[in-house]
Order: structure tokens, then C-alpha cells, then sequence
């Protein structure tokens, strides 16, 4: 990672099974500590979730997907309210993510950083 306006960055998730999910993006603002604004480009994801999100894309090649995404982090009670907006390209392809899971996705991903994040303390 690249942590300024302008750098790069590129993550791998996997499922349960093994699968990858590769996410690239570009740093667009940084306002510490309140604020990161950054493109999210699921373009190298699976086959498999480009199917889901497009049952009718064109499968000699991977659509470009990428959203704005932006977290912001608020003092809450002695603790950090993390908020997290995503813009996507348009309403279906909106639609589709949350069909297929995204809101349970992010539950999982955040519940496990607080177990690592619990630990720390």
C-alpha cells in the first residue's frame, strides 16, 4: 500500500473455499484521522462474481467495476464509529452487490478486525 493521495493499493481477500478476490485501488484523499477516500476496482474478481453481478456481461473479458469508496472515522463514546459509503457505477450494478452479499461480507470482515483489534489491547 501506498498510503497518500494518488498511491495505489491492492488487497486479496479469500472465501471459505480457498477462492480469491483481488481489489486494487487508488488513494484519492486522506484526512487524518477522520477521512479516506478510495477507489475499489473488482475487476480481477472471479468468473464466478462477475457472473453474479452480470449474467449477461460479455465472458471473453472481465468488465472494469470500480466504486468510490469512503470511510470516515468518528469519536463515538470513548470508541471509533467507522462509516463506510460505497458509489457505484450505477443502481443495478448497486443492487446486485448487496444481493450477492456485500453487506454481509463487509459484518464479517469488520467482526474480524475487532477480534484482532481486541487483542491488541
Amino acid at each position: 500500500m501506498d498510503v497518500r493521495p494518488g498511491g495505489a493499493y491492492r488487497i486479496v481477500m479469500r472465501g471459505p473455499d480457498g477462492a480469491e478476490f483481488p481489489i486494487r485501488g487508488v488513494f484519492r484523499e486522506i484526512a487524518e484521522p477522520e477521512r479516506l477516500v478510495m477507489t475499489v476496482d473488482c475487476s480481477e474478481h472471479p468468473d464466478s462474481w462477475h457472473d453474479m453481478i452480470n449474467p449477461n456481461r460479455d465472458r471473453t473479458k472481465k468488465p472494469f467495476l470500480e466504486m468510490l469508496q469512503t470511510m470516515t472515522f468518528e469519536e463515538f463514546g470513548g470508541k471509533t464509529k467507522l462509516t463506510i459509503r460505497t458509489r457505484f457505477e450505477s443502481v443495478w450494478i448497486r443492487d446486485a452487490a448487496v444481493k450477492i452479499g456485500m453487506n454481509e461480507g463487509w459484518s464479517q470482515s469488520l467482526e474480524s478486525l475487532a477480534g484482532c483489534v481486541s487483542h491488541m489491547s
